[in-house]
């Protein structure tokens, strides 16, 4: 098994997940088994890829779970869109967060090229 640690994807992903949580904490209650566990298992979707990717014995086999996170990380998207438009987060926070998933996006998308 490889090393995942020192990716720095993966530590970027990481710190993703954590202010998902953070961010959804203030969720409504009444979004706690919908928008709140589809966007925490989303992110977590984003992380836990890499790291099974990475465990894959050939190329090929990461750059397939690479994908995979890139998925879900364009499903993270669409769930920010939603919760900003129904005044879950507000502007700012959405801004923050859209240029964290484009940072991993762009990352992933390096990644997978250098793998190509």
């Amino acid at each position: 098994m490889q090393d995942y640690h020192n990716l720095l994807i993966w530590r970027r992903s990481f710190d993703f997940v954590k202010l998902v949580y953070k961010l959804t904490t203030h969720f409504p209650k009444e979004e706690m088994y919908n928008l709140t566990s589809q966007l925490r298992r989303a992110a977590i979707s984003v992380l836990a890829n890499i790291v099974e990717g990475r465990g894959k014995p050939t190329d090929k086999d990461f750059m397939r779970f690479l994908y995979i996170s890139n998925g879900s990380l364009s499903e993270c998207q669409c769930y920010f869109e939603i919760a900003l438009e129904l005044k879950y987060i507000n502007k700012d926070q959405f801004d923050f967060i859209n240029n964290k998933t484009k940072e991993i996006g762009y990352l992933l998308y390096k990644l997978i090229s250098s793998i190509k």
